[in-house]
């Protein structure tokens, strides 16, 4: 009788001590390297996963051969495949897609910022066409789950202010050298909808008409490839400046929460606002209250590689989460909302990173009560 209790107690303890099941979902994003292999890729796919990564967002741009590998291998090892491409950015395009800034000059011959910031006009009929038919294109391909977007949005007017330093700015104001786009198809459709003609207005960054009409056609411009990728069968997913009201919209002009989307990435890369991690919790939480169970929303985080050098490091690209910072990233994320989180990149995650990762998503969070949008939340509000 004794030999049986104590087998039971042993088998209730095993139990007991069972591994917690994983909790968070886990996206990474992640650019392919010109020395890529299938084996390479099997490699990094296999070890991610194992870490609990549960879909890649992979960027090859249009190569469709390519994405088709990425694809399979990512359908292999179990996980979610999001073809991630940048929308606007483009190097090589006819010289009459490219965005005007406010002093006349074409993001083709000038670029605000660096040099591969050749933003194409997102009015341009044959911009529209060219983007819609090339995502269409990738949703072909039937291991692709997901379109996902980037870059989808006009140059920063405003940069994150961690990055001022670095370009020796204080922007404190609307820049005309970054202020897009004045074509002359932006103008006339501006003047058509208002009545306002935006050349002779003093100073366009006191004009919310002008914001609002840049805003609609990013949202115009999302809609359509939407239509395109959903007519294949596919889904739609983009990655995102935080907010939208606190940063995205007045920042990029992205009014994400009207977008037809099936999931949003906000990149919540707070040190590139000056923020520690517990910034996540409040800026999650915007996040999910405004769109309102539309999509899902998964919070990105930015990973520090050299985490140990962190403070000797100038460039705040170079910045990103400790090891130390990643639960309580996590617990903001998934607390306030959040349907999952996404690493960039998983290249930058070291073994103290995946282990800080590990226990972080497999804990139970509670979800904190989720008021409505009210006259106290951050809409409106510039974060300069």
């Amino acid at each position: 009788m004794k030999t049986l209790l104590f087998a039971l107690a042993a088998v209730a303890m095993t139990a007991c001590s069972k591994a917690p099941e994983k909790t968070v979902k886990v996206y990474a994003w992640q650019g392919e390297g010109q020395d890529a292999t299938e084996q390479t890729i099997q490699e990094d796919f296999s070890k991610w996963h194992a870490h609990g990564v549960d879909g890649m967002c992979y960027n090859i741009g249009y190569n469709l051969e390519k994405i088709q590998r990425a694809a399979k291998i990512a359908k292999a090892n179990g996980m979610e495949y999001h073809a991630w491409i940048p929308t606007m950015l483009n190097g090589n395009a006819d010289s009459s897609w490219y965005a005007i800034n406010r002093k006349g000059e074409s993001a083709y011959n000038v670029q605000a910022y660096v040099p591969y910031y050749k933003f194409m006009c997102p009015n341009n009929d044959s911009v529209i066409n060219y983007i819609v038919q090339e995502y269409s294109n990738v949703a072909d391909i039937p291991e692709v789950d997901y379109i996902h977007l980037d870059y989808i949005r006009y140059v920063d007017v405003i940069l994150a202010k961690g990055l001022w330093d670095k370009y020796g700015l204080v922007m404190n104001e609307e820049y005309p050298t970054a202020d897009y786009c004045y074509c002359p198809k932006c103008v006339a459709d501006f003047k058509a909808a208002t009545g306002i003609d935006i050349l002779t207005v003093k100073d366009p960054s006191k004009c919310p008409e002008w914001a609002q009409f840049r805003c609609d056609v990013i949202t115009n411009l999302v809609n359509k490839i939407s239509d395109a990728v959903h007519a294949k069968g596919k889904k739609l997913s983009a990655a995102v400046f935080p907010g939208p009201d606190s940063h995205a919209k007045w920042m990029v002009r992205q009014e994400w929460d009207k977008w037809n989307l099936d999931a949003v990435f906000p990149m919540n890369y707070n040190d590139f606002y000056l923020e520690p991690a517990s910034w996540l919790a409040p800026i999650v939480k915007e996040e999910v209250e405004t769109v309102g169970g539309k999509f899902p929303v998964y919070s990105g985080l930015f990973i520090c590689h050299d985490w140990q050098n962190k403070a000797n490091i100038k460039d705040p690209e170079g910045h990103g989460l400790l090891p130390s910072e990643i639960e309580e990233a996590v617990r903001g994320s998934m607390e306030n909302g959040a349907a999952g989180i996404a690493l960039f990149t998983p290249n930058s995650m070291t073994d103290e990173h995946w282990k800080a990762l590990d226990k972080a998503i497999h804990q139970n969070y509670t979800k904190k009560w989720m008021r409505k949008k009210n006259a106290d939340n951050t809409k409106g509000r510039r974060f300069y």
